[in-house]
């Protein structure tokens, strides 16, 4: 299938360099503005900042669930803390008020950091089987019932609280294995509808969802704990998943195709430009192939190495914020999402910068991905090492925990949409791979975070940093030295293949 003026960048090539891809002229291209794929990435970003605010809350309002923030401390003994507090609190107590009849739970350091990290144990589980069902039969179905799902065992989770911390582990558990399914959803559907060209910026303003919801609800968490007590967060959170639910459901299609207000301008434009590798990859995947691939593993270990920061300051920096630098609970809430609106604001410019340097022939996909990776990874690493030898300097602290998260949003439109570069139609199973080892860090970063910070001193928070800021670079480099942004030969069908030799034989006989 060939675009308009005769070629799709995702038509299979022969010999030809990177370099040489055909592109598609700007004069082909339909308007963006009030397109459906323009609203298709919206909707998106507006469900992704549903799955975050659902995902995060339980950050921030664990400072109030429980009743401290250790065990009660021995009488006669001394609480030492890593930083002075504020004038004025010296006497006062360490726990936050809260509405009459509201419960709170005596939770020690390690049962936090195994309830933080609960949500990626169900995570993990349903990456893989989302992925390949997306690509199968379409991701919209997944998507909308995993945030849907999500939303409403959300609101059970004051229930589950006051059984015991078992059951709130067993909950968001259950959370992360119906949210598990979301962002391969995606995928897959953006491998059906972004057109090669636009592919940075819609994804980019898509998956920036996640940061914006994580912007909007952790100040907002703090609000509503401290005016209505911690119960109403989840109530909220996910009595607004539901409603979403109903909006995806009413307005998605899997395919431009199948959509019922599309213009035949825009379905053409879209069909054309993306070529066959739209199309679903039926119940076969060449799983051994990408087992040996060696830009899919620089992508699974890139990923993971971006996500153990990442996911460190997403489900600590609230403690951090209360227990070192001893913020209110609203301050604490309005500081740790400041990160976020940096990162949301930097990952969607990526992503249009990205889209103008591929579209103008400045660089390669190739060189464009990996320069938005280590643009990404390297300087959020040295921010985060900075961190550690600030001490108790509240402004400096503030400053380059958001530089860090800020500047990371820039991968954005480097490893974050790889997959569909390298195999289009297998977009959203390789997904659901990479992002289930990605998810690895956001088990294990909360329960390392918790063992070193035991004591709650700042040289235990300073091993919590350097290790972050190392594995970033790690990731920087691994992917640097063995990315790719080339379709690779195992995601092409024979049927491409001789298509591509047929239309190379007629270009050399004229």
């Amino acid at each position: 299938m060939t675009t308009p003026n005769g070629y799709s960048i995702n038509a299979t090539r022969s010999d030809e360099s990177e370099d040489e891809e055909p592109l598609i002229e700007n004069d082909a291209a339909h308007p963006k503005c009030c397109s459906v794929r323009l609203n298709l990435a919206i909707l998106m970003s507006l469900g992704f900042s549903v799955v975050y605010a659902l995902r995060v809350n339980l950050s921030v309002a664990m400072v109030v669930m429980v009743n401290t923030t250790d065990p009660e401390p021995a009488k006669n003994s001394t609480v030492f803390h890593a930083c002075p507090l504020p004038p004025g609190t010296e006497n006062s107590s360490d726990t936050f008020s809260q509405p009459a009849g509201v419960p709170q739970y005596p939770w020690d350091s390690e049962t936090q950091g195994w309830l933080l990290g609960a949500f990626f144990f169900g995570y993990l589980c349903t990456q893989i089987p989302g992925g390949y069902l997306s690509g199968h039969y379409g991701g919209s179905i997944f998507l909308g019932l995993g945030v849907l799902g999500t939303a409403a065992l959300t609101l059970l989770t004051p229930v589950a609280a006051q059984m015991g911390s078992y059951w709130l582990f067993t909950l968001r558990a259950l959370e992360g294995f119906g949210e598990g399914v979301t962002f391969p959803a995606m995928m897959a559907m953006w491998a059906r509808w972004a057109p090669p060209m636009e592919r940075s910026r819609l994804m980019a303003l898509s998956g920036s969802g996640s940061n914006f919801g994580a912007f909007l609800a952790l100040p907002l968490t703090g609000y509503i704990c401290q005016t209505l007590g911690w119960p109403a967060v989840f109530y909220i959170c996910g009595g607004a998943g539901c409603i979403w639910s109903i909006f995806w459901f009413a307005l998605v299609s899997d395919d431009p195709r199948t959509h019922r207000r599309i213009s035949e301008e825009e379905r053409d434009y879209i069909i054309n430009s993306i070529g066959p590798q739209g199309t679903g990859h039926g119940w076969s995947v060449p799983l051994a192939s990408m087992m040996l691939s060696g830009p899919l593993w620089a992508v699974i270990i890139a990923q993971m190495c971006s996500n153990w920061s990442y996911y460190t300051l997403l489900t600590s920096l609230p403690t951090y914020m209360d227990l070192i630098l001893h913020f209110d609970l609203q301050s604490n809430g309005f500081l740790s999402a400041l990160p976020y609106l940096g990162a949301w604001i930097v990952s969607n410019l990526s992503g249009v910068a990205a889209d103008y340097l591929i579209e103008r022939r400045v660089f390669s996909v190739t060189v464009v991905r990996k320069l938005f990776t280590f643009l990404g990874l390297l300087p959020a690493a040295g921010c985060l090492v900075a961190v550690s030898y600030v001490g108790c300097d509240h402004i400096l602290t503030i400053t380059f925990l958001t530089l860090s998260t800020t500047i990371g949003g820039i991968t954005a439109a480097g490893i974050y949409m790889n997959q569909i570069d390298i195999a289009p139609r297998y977009a959203g199973f390789l997904l659901g791979l990479t992002n289930t080892f990605g998810t690895i860090p956001g088990v294990l970063a909360p329960i390392v975070t918790g063992y070193f910070t035991e004591d709650h001193t700042l040289a235990g928070w300073r091993k919590v940093f350097w290790l972050a800021g190392g594995i970033n670079i790690g990731g920087a480099l691994v992917y640097t030295i063995f990315g790719s942004g080339k379709v690779q030969p195992w995601a092409i069908t024979e049927e491409e293949r001789e298509e591509a030799e047929k239309k190379r034989s007629r270009s050399i006989s004229t």
